[in-house]
């Protein structure tokens, strides 16, 4: 089984990206985040976000709004960001607090500043092939890993567990394209989809994003098949220094002896989505500055 090193290959497009950001002359390349509230999880993305353009030598800007923060008082905010020339990219980091609708927001954001790719425009784009919009950062992370690792999509049959906005339907849509990676046939499964071991076992290649942890077990994938896990899960565990790891939607170490292909948690998928940000706003600036 080839285990496939998400933190490497995202390190090699990080450098790829500081090496065109450093030919550049005269205006750089900016991201503004927006963050509302303090979740924990999103200080601390967002904050990694921070650091990795530092190191690419794109600028970034922080917006800090409360929790509280009024729907009228965000998009104002989010209205000056699509007015002002400076700024390349918008992120908006979800998740937002339930006043605030997450779609409304996201498609608040012009479709040529929206580096996250959730904007109608941009899905509508995507399912058009349409190659002039911006594609979700976690989808596109995994084209890239599909890509850089040498897995064949052309006529293989992908199977997609999840069906989110952000992940499973823009997967799908890209193994769908006409396109390498792509050429696949696609089936896409979920939490209500029945007898799913008898699909995913057909799988050639299976991109789980269920949000479960450990979910895909050893019988429900046949001898061969590459894995992309796309899973975060936060499960106990009392030897850990922080009373809880990491997992992935697969179970690993029992996928292992069956796979061609997988992707670990951490350090599989999750490197990808900040370095497919970064390649969204370096070509965000350059469609400006075309």
């Amino acid at each position: 089984m080839q285990r496939i090193d998400g933190n490497a290959i995202a390190e090699s497009i990080i450098k790829e990206l500081t090496a065109e950001v450093g030919t550049l002359t005269g205006p750089k390349p900016a991201v503004a985040f927006i963050r509302v509230g303090d979740n924990p999880a999103s200080v601390s993305y967002v904050r990694k976000k921070e650091k990795t353009a530092a190191r690419i030598g794109i600028g970034s800007q922080l917006h800090l709004l409360p929790a509280d923060v009024s729907r009228e008082t965000l998009f104002e905010r989010i209205d000056a960001l699509n007015a002002d020339p400076e700024v390349s990219g918008i992120l908006v980091q979800a998740p937002l607090p339930k006043h605030l609708d997450e779609t409304e927001t996201f498609n608040r954001v012009a479709p040529h500043k929206d580096v996250d790719g959730f904007n109608t425009v941009n899905i509508g784009k995507l399912c058009q092939e349409d190659d002039s919009g911006f594609v979700a950062c976690t989808p596109a992370g995994i084209v890239e890993l599909i890509a850089r690792s040498g897995i064949e999509t052309e006529g293989k049959h992908v199977v997609v567990l999840g069906r989110s906005q952000i992940v499973g339907k823009p997967a799908a849509l890209l193994m769908m394209r006409k396109a390498l990676p792509g050429n696949a046939t696609v089936t896409v499964c979920h939490s209500r989809t029945t007898n799913l071991p008898e699909i995913t076992r057909q799988a050639d290649l299976l991109i789980a994003a269920i949000g479960r942890p450990h979910f895909v077990t050893a019988d429900m994938v046949k001898d061969g098949a590459a894995i992309i896990d796309v899973g975060i899960n936060r499960v106990e565990a009392a030897d850990a220094p922080r009373g809880y790891r990491l997992v992935g939607d697969v179970d690993f170490d029992a996928l292992a002896p069956k796979a061609s292909h997988m992707t670990p948690v951490p350090g599989g998928v999750g490197p990808m989505t900040v370095a497919m940000l970064m390649h969204n706003t370096l070509r965000a600036f350059k469609l400006a500055h075309a």
